[in-house]
Order: C-alpha cells, then sequence, then structure tokens
C-alpha cells in the first residue's frame, strides 16, 4: 500500500507542479499572483480529488485509518515538495514561504494541503472501500 501510494503521490506532485506552470503562465497575467493562487487553491484540490477517485482503489486502503496513513504520506511529501522547492529551488525566504499557509492572510495553501490529507479518506468512503 506505501508503495503504491509514494507511486501515486509522483503523480501528483508532477500534476500540482504543470498545475502551478500554467497558473503563472495563464492566471496569473490576468488576475493577478494574490487571486490566481487563490483559485488555484480550488483548481488544484479539484486535481488531487480527481487522481484520488481513479488512484484510491488501486492503493487498496482496507481502513479508513490506512486511508489517513496514505493522506499524512501524501501530506508530508508534499509539504517537504513546497518548501523544499521553494527554498531551494525560488531561494524564497521560509517566512514568505509560510505567508502562503497564512489563512488569516487569505492565502489558502494550507487548505489545499488538508484536502490532499483527506482526499483517500473521502474517496475510500465515497468509493465504499471500506
Amino acid at each position: 500500500m506505501i508503495l503504491k501510494a509514494l507511486v501515486i503521490w509522483i503523480g501528483i506532485a508532477s500534476a500540482e507542479t504543470l498545475h502551478g506552470i500554467l497558473r503563472v503562465k495563464l492566471l496569473n497575467p490576468r488576475l493577478g499572483d494574490r487571486v490566481a493562487r487563490r483559485v488555484a487553491v480550488f483548481t488544484g484540490s479539484a486535481i488531487i480529488l480527481t487522481i484520488g477517485w481513479f488512484s484510491v482503489p488501486w492503493i487498496a486502503p482496507a481502513s479508513s485509518n490506512d486511508s489517513a496513513i496514505v493522506g499524512a504520506l501524501w501530506l508530508v511529501l508534499m509539504l517537504c515538495y513546497e518548501i523544499g522547492l521553494a527554498r531551494f529551488v525560488f531561494r524564497m525566504p521560509y517566512r514568505r514561504i509560510l505567508s502562503d499557509f497564512d489563512i488569516r492572510k487569505g492565502n489558502l495553501l494550507g487548505v489545499g494541503m488538508m484536502i490532499l490529507f483527506a482526499t483517500p479518506i473521502l474517496i475510500g468512503r465515497w468509493r465504499g472501500l471500506y
């Protein structure tokens, strides 16, 4: 189950990277960076839920606890990926990176991360896997 979850996470990370590139190229010029980031949380969540819909049955969690383990794995890996990419590739300071998670400032990346964590649990229930 963990190996399958890791394979799917690579797909999610790839899809979200492409999604981020498209956001910068298509939405940022039209909406501005701040609004584009907010919109992208919802479209990114839809991408994650869609990937989850098709992949969670293949991962085959036996219970909601197993699904929570998959969600926690995805969350930790994505946090490491997002923070590492922002810090070491884009050279952003940690304060700027953490501000993307600050819902008090209207930033919704934390909401997207909660959806990522919850996806295996939600899909498992919606598809009647356990």
